[in-house]
């Protein structure tokens, strides 16, 4: 059982990597054209606030026998920062001035979280508290794409839902979860076992909409087409030639 349970370990750790470096297709994107266009930088803040706690909470002195917990969410805290960094010089001005707040609240949150546990909190009472702040910013992290999930629904377009990131939240969320199980922790199960089925209702979505060409396309072809239209009858009734515009 042991044996079983660092292997899944070794298998969170290589689906949580491919799951922080997903998103560099859509930073490419971002770098390219100077700018964060539809893309939400909200996801990222919550990946770096659950990469941080979950660090903490995988340290021997908090949660024994979680040492895979920490190395690989040290590695995607350190990817996150890079991220919101990009976001940070290509967002709008309002859009900017949201991350930087959003980021001086994760900055705030950690630091009440190792303030608390390592002064206040021993033994058991420390693992619950940092297992439980772990547990609800694991939550809201996997409930984050939540709005574009939406965005994918009202536009039918999955643009901004890259393939790649919702597969290996789905994957990283499974492999998690039954971590978990099998060490019979639930601040590590639930939460991912609930990122296990955000995971794959993305899946769904992107199957659903993968061929779609996505209602603000077509509105802006209809637009053209009625625009075009109206220039053609305009000129035929003027009696010119029809040109293209």
């Amino acid at each position: 059982m042991e044996l079983l349970h660092f292997a899944f370990g070794i298998f969170g750790n290589a689906t949580a990597l491919f799951l922080f470096l997903a998103p560099v297709i859509t930073f490419k994107r971002i770098l390219k054209s100077r700018s964060t266009e539809n893309f939400s930088g909200i996801p990222y803040l919550m990946t770096l606030l659950n990469c941080l706690l979950s660090t903490w909470y995988g340290l021997p002195f908090v949660s024994p026998n979680n040492i895979l917990v920490s190395t690989i969410n040290g590695t995607g805290a350190g990817i996150e920062i890079i991220y919101v960094l990009i976001f940070l010089l290509y967002a709008p001005k309002k859009e900017k001035a949201k991350i930087l707040v959003l980021l001086v609240f994760v900055v705030a949150v950690f630091s009440i979280v190792i303030f608390v546990s390592l002064f206040a909190l021993h033994g058991n009472t420390r693992k619950l508290f940092c297992g439980f702040a772990a547990s609800i910013f694991s939550i809201i992290m996997y409930a984050s794409p939540l709005s574009i999930m939406r965005l994918v629904i009202k536009t039918k377009s999955v643009e901004y839902m890259p393939f790649f990131l919702s597969l290996f939240v789905f994957l990283c969320g499974t492999s998690w979860f039954i971590y978990g199980l099998l060490g019979h922790d639930p601040f590590l199960a639930v939460p991912n076992g609930l990122g296990c089925g955000l995971g794959a209702v993305q899946l769904i979505l992107y199957a659903i909409y993968r061929n779609h060409e996505g209602a603000s396309q077509k509105s802006a072809a209809d637009e053209t087409s009625e625009v075009e239209k109206g220039r053609y009858v305009e000129n035929a009734s003027e009696g010119r030639e029809m040109k293209p515009v």
